[in-house]
């Protein structure tokens, strides 16, 4: 038996970073119960890579990139998508702002992701969070775990420095790709927070999927990215 239709278009804002946002669309279509052409889900993606920095913005008084992100939108919602995802979780600090004049619905990623901890492994309390300074900043996780009723397990200044190399230094995964020393600085601050309780790591920035994966640490990671994907899915599929 064939899966049923979708019954919406996915809307995607890409190019926070591309090869993040060719992770989310890949990570659709695996997480789509289909088994032929016919059977996936419709998905337009606006590539935006002009889109500002949102760390930068957030901490540094750089650009606003709301208005490259409503446009984003606006040009999603006039293609004919139905709801949109966002790849980045540092954009996530202005869906409140976005979601105000959004003419269709955005997804959550920073409350889907939490959400998926606390339904699909309950016996977690304690939860560490790898993600930008920006993101970190503005406790976009620690607010979401903590309403959820979970302990956040955050990183350091030196921790966040070293996470903040490898996705944005000249080895990192914006910069080169993936690279044995993104990967490696990754994995040491992930397992500086498991040493001080954390029992699953969130992944918390679309670029760490790309470069941690599960087996890498002796906890569950959580990608973001990953909860996204599933919930695009579930909603496209929803009557």
């Amino acid at each position: 038996m064939c899966a049923s239709s979708a019954s919406h278009t996915i809307g995607i804002i890409g190019g926070m970073g591309p090869a993040a946002t060719v992770d989310l669309f890949d990570r659709i279509v695996r997480a789509t119960p289909a088994q032929r052409d016919q059977d996936h889900i419709p998905i337009l993606i606006v590539n935006d890579p002009s889109i500002p920095d949102r760390t930068a913005a957030i901490l540094h008084s750089g650009e606003d990139p709301t208005p490259r992100l409503a446009v984003g939108i606006e040009k999603l919602a006039a293609m004919g998508a139905d709801f949109v995802a966002i790849p980045c979780n540092t954009a996530h600090f202005y869906l409140p702002v976005l979601s105000e004049s959004a003419p269709i619905p955005l997804l959550d990623m920073i409350g889907e992701t939490v959400a998926a901890v606390r339904r699909e492994h309950p016996a977690v309390e304690r939860v560490g969070v790898l993600a930008t300074s920006g993101t970190l900043a503005v406790g976009l996780y620690q607010n979401a775990l903590q309403a959820a009723g979970l302990t956040p397990v955050e990183p350091t200044p030196a921790e966040v420095e070293r996470m903040m190399d490898a996705i944005y230094g000249p080895q990192g995964v914006k910069t080169t790709g993936v690279t044995a020393e993104a990967r490696n600085g990754l994995q040491t601050v992930g397992q500086a927070l498991i040493d001080r309780g954390a029992q699953a790591l969130i992944l918390g920035c679309t670029e760490i999927p790309l470069a941690l994966h599960d087996g890498d640490l002796p906890v569950l990671l959580v990608a973001s990215s990953q909860c996204l994907a599933e919930a695009a899915v579930r909603v496209a599929f929803s009557s």
